[in-house]
């Protein structure tokens, strides 16, 4: 029996767990075993002798005036028989032989003690990494189980998740790897060590390892957003004037940021100078791409609209969206971007539907639409006159609370509206005649009537005595022959009610007499010209 003690100092340096611990758990184990072989369910004490190792086995009763559990109580005259120095309210013990314990016995107890070392190892790792988490570990890989990796961190072992894996990034079993620790669990599925090498807390360790200037807080990491395996952008801020966080960075010829880029494995960086001003803060993230201007829409909201080139949208998006969206994470706000011309656009639309012009629909209460009606279309979201008119019968009566009479009322209302308008454009009234003579307007204004479509075709008509009637009055053959020596024939005209052979004869008004004797000097002034 002493060799099982020795395996317990053994176990004991094995997996780094108290010999205390250990041997509580073998004592629990001895017990539940215990009870299992002999059938019972009395108290049971297990201790080993420090000197041979052996297993001591008691059951434990306590000593009462009156017996109430048979099973778990004595006497104080049963007691004394077992005890002589018994008392009561205390305890007796009563050996029991460990060595009838059997194989069966023996697999419960290792089962038990197994478990009892895992929950014991499981404390201590919690213990000594939880207030680790975010730091750099070197390590190796151990085995590959499916699309996961474990790594052996020396005192145990951690899981490396394919979510938590680059794209970039293929590793076969020995391989040295930096990562961080992404979480530490105690109990659940996810119990012990997750360590990552998507995490940004990978990148800032790198860069505060490989940048002096970081490492001594001269130079301040402010922020970092990341998408492993294509573009990480952080943000550096220096508390020196005279040192330049990017260029601390970046290093001579880029050599500290390529030693970066070489361990992430060909991952972009973008490395942006923080500012306390919001809108030049995300100029700088959204990098890249030239910025127009910076809108702030809602602060509580941390909501902000980016105004860029129509030439530079696709750069300020990028592939994916992917500029945008880490800009925002950088940034911790919600970022919308739009192009000169969208946003031209936009208030264009704005402008639009401030100045749409629509009269209220209260107004149709002065053409026989109830106030009540009224009320409800407006509380429906009709507020124009133009907006009801444009709806039909049933969209009507599917608003709640309109009936079809009152569908009925509103459809008259909006009619009698509009029908307003179309009496105000009629045509004026015909003209007036008295005694066959129409009425004449005031000396010195013309009348404005128009000429029939026949009088507008024939040539104008010259009154007696006038010159041209004169040079009307020659014969035709005159005409012919001033045009054979070459000379401009003038346009043949008439007197007023004669007519051309073969013509219909105009129908001449009293009206249009006037009109043509209104327009006689005009046709003279034009003979002249000719």
């Amino acid at each position: 029996m002493a060799s099982i003690y020795q395996s317990i100092e053994i176990l004991s340096k094995e997996k780094g767990v108290d010999a205390h611990v250990i041997l509580d758990a073998v004592k629990d184990a001895l017990m539940v075993a215990a009870r299992k072989h002999f059938r019972t369910e009395e108290n049971m004490a297990v201790d080993f002798d420090p000197k041979s190792g052996a297993i001591l086995l008691f059951i434990v009763k306590n000593v009462v005036d009156e017996v109430v559990d048979k099973v778990n109580e004595l006497t104080l005259d049963q007691a004394r028989k077992l005890d002589p120095k018994a008392e009561v309210g205390g305890l007796v013990r009563i050996p029991k032989s460990a060595e009838a314990l059997g194989r069966i016995s023996a697999q419960t107890a290792k089962q038990v003690i197994l478990q009892k070392v895992r929950e014991a190892e499981r404390e201590n790792i919690f213990a000594e990494f939880s207030g680790r988490v975010g730091d750099l570990l070197h390590c190796t890989i151990k085995r590959i189980e499916g699309q996961d990796m474990v790594v052996d961190l020396g005192k145990t072992e951690a899981r490396l998740p394919k979510k938590e894996q680059s794209r970039l990034e293929n590793f076969t079993i020995g391989d040295r790897i930096r990562v961080v620790i992404k979480s530490v669990e105690k109990t659940g599925k996810n119990a012990g060590v997750m360590v990552s090498r998507a995490s940004p807390d990978l990148v800032q360790r790198l860069f505060e390892q490989e940048v002096p200037e970081i490492y001594d807080s001269t130079v301040q990491i402010k922020g970092c957003a990341r998408e492993a395996g294509e573009r990480t952008k952080i943000a550096v801020h220096s508390r020196d004037r005279d040192v330049d966080s990017v260029g601390a960075c970046v290093g001579m010829k880029g050599m500290r940021v390529q030693s970066i880029i070489r361990e992430l494995r060909g991952e972009k960086i973008d490395i942006i100078e923080f500012s306390e001003d919001i809108a030049t803060f995300a100029t700088h993230a959204l990098s890249p791409a030239r910025i127009t201007r910076v809108a702030i829409v809602d602060p509580i909201e941390r909501h902000m609209e980016v105004i860029v080139d129509d030439t530079q949208l696709s750069l300020a998006i990028g592939k994916k969206g992917q500029n945008v969206r880490l800009a925002a994470k950088l940034l911790g706000w919600h970022i919308d971007i739009k192009s000169e011309e969208e946003k031209r656009q936009e208030v264009e639309s704005q402008m639009a539907a401030v100045m749409a012009p629509g009269a209220p629909v209260s107004i149709l209460i002065d053409h026989g639409l109830p106030e009540g009606l009224a009320e409800l279309l407006i509380g429906s979201g009709i507020g124009t006159v133009e907006k009801l008119g444009s709806m039909t019968p049933e969209d009507l009566a599917a608003i709640e609370g309109i009936e079809p009479d009152s569908v009925e009322t509103i459809q008259s209302s909006v009619i009698s509206y509009y029908q307003q308008f179309e009496a105000q454009a009629a045509p004026p009234p015909p003209q007036e005649f008295v005694g066959g003579m129409p009425i004449q307007p005031p000396l010195g204004v013309a009348p404005q009537a128009p000429l029939p479509a026949e009088a507008e075709e024939m040539p104008a008509v010259e009154t007696e005595g006038s010159p041209q009637a004169e040079a009307e009055a020659a014969p035709v053959e005159d005409a012919a022959e001033a045009e054979a020596a070459g000379e401009p024939a003038e346009a043949p005209s008439f007197e007023a009610g004669e007519a051309p052979e073969g013509a219909a004869e105009p129908s001449q008004t009293s009206e249009e007499e006037a009109v043509a004797d209104s327009t006689q000097p005009e046709s003279d002034t034009i003979k002249d010209s000719e």
